[in-house]
């Protein structure tokens, strides 16, 4: 806002284009002065402007592979009194990121071109009744001994994991074994509506999961890559048991418990 009434303030005035943006003439000028007259500004943004610098020059001296915690603990050594959360907010602000061992994991790999089935959820994740819609998604959990991949199920109604497979590797065969173990357990009614709904993911032939579902459930949906509302739910129950518990500890708190 401050930017579009620097634009246009010498064809309709500051007052005017105020009246129309929800801003206040006042905080206008106030940030036209800060601007004009550095020492105008809050004690917490030149301490930032001034931390930024020792903070990029921390990164650059350990040849830019230091994290927030190493350049936090570097920083505090050399007598600069800051809150990890305060350097973790300004890294961000530079675009500052430390080198993170070994290879980044990705659990979603779009294929475009291959068929997909409609979204007939449009990120409403609510349900009237129980095996009326199952939200899938795997992730991975980090062990002692290595990575491991974990599929869930999840009952929208109940939310309540209703199916789940652990494997070392991202294939589609414990993606549809966590499925079947849904719908083994739960034996839902046909035709009774239920709705299959999972990402665009689509390595290790997890594009078939949708044309096993033939027999099995009513409808698969799924929705387009990068849609955060789409894996919600499985997420925030798989990550409920921490790092350090692994695989086994979250599938036993989540699977022993009742629907909330």
């Amino acid at each position: 806002m401050i930017a579009f009434t620097d634009d246009h303030r010498q064809t309709y005035g500051v007052e005017p284009i105020c009246r129309v943006l929800p801003i206040a003439p006042s905080t206008y000028h106030a940030h036209a002065a800060r601007r004009a007259d550095p020492s105008r500004l809050p004690d917490r943004v030149r301490r930032d402007a001034d931390l930024k610098v020792e903070i990029r020059r921390v990164f650059e001296e350990n040849f830019r592979v230091y994290g927030v915690r190493k350049v936090w603990r570097q920083l505090r050594r050399e007598g600069f009194s800051a809150a990890r959360c305060t350097v973790a907010r300004l890294m961000r602000d530079m675009g500052l990121r430390g080198a993170i061992r070994g290879k980044p994991l990705r659990t979603t790999i779009s294929d475009k071109a291959a068929p997909c089935p409609l979204d007939r959820v449009n990120r409403q994740f609510h349900a009237s009744a129980p095996d009326r819609l199952w939200l899938a998604d795997f992730t991975y959990v980090a062990t002692w001994t290595g990575f491991i991949y974990v599929a869930f199920v999840i009952d929208a109604y109940a939310r309540r994991i209703v199916g789940w497979r652990a494997s070392r590797t991202a294939h589609a065969d414990f993606v549809l074994d966590a499925l079947e173990q849904a719908l083994h357990d739960r034996r839902p009614a046909s035709p009774s509506g239920l709705v299959h709904h999972s990402d665009r993911g689509a390595q290790g032939g997890f594009k078939w999961s949708s044309q096993h579902l033939d027999g099995s459930c009513d409808e698969h949906s799924k929705t387009a890559l990068g849609s955060f509302w789409a894996g919600a739910l499985v997420l925030t129950r798989s990550t409920a048991g921490g790092r350090a518990r692994g695989a086994a500890a979250i599938l036993g708190s989540d699977c022993g418990g009742h629907g909330e």
